[in-house]
């Protein structure tokens, strides 16, 4: 007789996979026709992961068409089970797994659903108060370099090799060129969002590149070396001048560095 955990993994591969047969439906299910009932659950996992995805990418489906993407996600989510509970969070992986159907004929199909995954993500976002430039005379110039800073929880910022926001504007826009020929070349995306809203901003190597390390956590001297190895008429004040006028630094982590006390810390 399976153990519990046996029965259990055996249901959760059957309904993954969709291979009822494979099971031992009488053991899981019970009752009349346990593979009919068993085959239910398999129907609805597919069904609601399928059109998460679809939701979640909807300008991809525009892109490359909706039966092929549905298609995509039925594949991915069999492949490619949810690791958590939270179906909001789902999908991280599809970007990867739809380019490698499609890359020989749509090559930035990976830069473009990624941009289309996070953002949906930011969107999601709620703001969190944003520091003034007042809050930074509480720190020691010497100091300012070894100080990190926590930014808005609605941005995300990409290396992409294509620029694919342009192609992601037609579809917002719902925009029909006459001709729109799309050209390698990299882009540094910011991705901007909160409470049902987004803004995508292309920034310059050295800018991203500071905002993207402030991001992870890495000190203002840090972020600005890494900026400057980048671009070397990079201005790490002008950089700094720049998060703070558009509100995306929530918050000062300076610990004793202070010279006084901050407003946050």
């Amino acid at each position: 007789m399976p153990s519990l955990a046996e029965l259990q993994q055996q249901f959760r591969e059957a309904v993954i996979t969709g291979e009822v047969q494979r099971a031992a439906p009488a053991a899981l299910i019970g009752g009349h026709e346990p593979s009919k009932r068993l085959a239910v659950h398999a129907r609805n996992y597919e069904t609601s992961l399928v059109e998460a995805l679809l939701v979640k990418f909807p300008a991809t489906g525009w892109l490359i068409g909706t039966p092929f993407l549905r298609e995509a996600a039925r594949r991915f989510v069999h492949e490619h089970p949810p690791q958590g509970p939270c179906i909001a969070e789902y999908g991280a992986g599809f970007p990867n797994f739809l380019s490698n159907l499609v890359r020989a004929r749509l090559p930035y199909i990976r830069d473009f659903s990624e941009l289309e995954w996070h953002v949906g993500q930011v969107a999601i976002a709620v703001n969190s108060p944003s520091v003034n430039a007042g809050e930074f005379s509480t720190i020691d110039a010497a100091r300012l370099p070894d100080t990190t800073l926590k930014l808005q929880p609605g941005l995300r910022y990409l290396d992409l090799e294509w620029p694919v926001d342009d192609l992601l504007k037609l579809y917002l826009t719902e925009t029909v060129p006459d001709q729109f020929e799309l050209t390698r070349a990299r882009a540094w995306i910011e991705v901007r969002g909160a409470r049902g809203e987004f803004h995508l901003n292309r920034l310059d190597r050295g800018e991203f590149t500071f905002r993207k390390s402030i991001s992870h956590g890495r000190s203002i001297g840090d972020a600005a070396e890494h900026a400057l190895d980048v671009n070397s008429k990079f201005d790490p004040g002008q950089a700094l001048a720049g998060l703070i006028a558009a509100g995306l630094i929530t918050a000062i982590n300076c610990g004793r560095l202070c010279t006084k006390n901050p407003g946050r810390s």
